[in-house]
């Protein structure tokens, strides 16, 4: 592991990241989206061809712009249409009505 990855490895939250990379961010977008914009980051570090061989300078400003685009994906968006977590992707779109609910419960006599 190289010198980035140890020094985010020790980041517990979201906004250590984003202050890390000196991105500003919208506070009550990663309130409610954290995990969801980590995760994405995740996706876009693993699929970034060669990111742990770059150079220290030009591997920090990628890693930079991808949680930058993570970040944004979720300012655009939001968790269920971008489905970074197996129940939005297994969902599609589905949804139970409240009527069909209360017809499956019991009646009370």
């Amino acid at each position: 592991m190289n010198d980035l990855m140890n020094k985010m490895s020790t980041f517990s939250a979201a906004e250590e990241f984003l202050d890390f990379f000196d991105i500003d961010y919208q506070a009550m977008v990663v309130h409610v989206n954290r995990l969801h914009i980590m995760k994405r980051f995740n996706q876009y570090m693993r699929t970034t061809p060669g990111l742990l061989e770059l150079a220290p300078a030009a591997q920090r400003e990628t890693c930079k712009k991808l949680l930058q685009r993570a970040h944004d994906d979720f300012v655009r968006s939001t968790p269920a249409q971008e489905k970074v977590f197996k129940v939005f992707q297994d969902a599609d779109g589905s949804h139970v009505s409240l009527d069909t609910l209360r017809r499956s419960l019991p009646s009370r006599q």
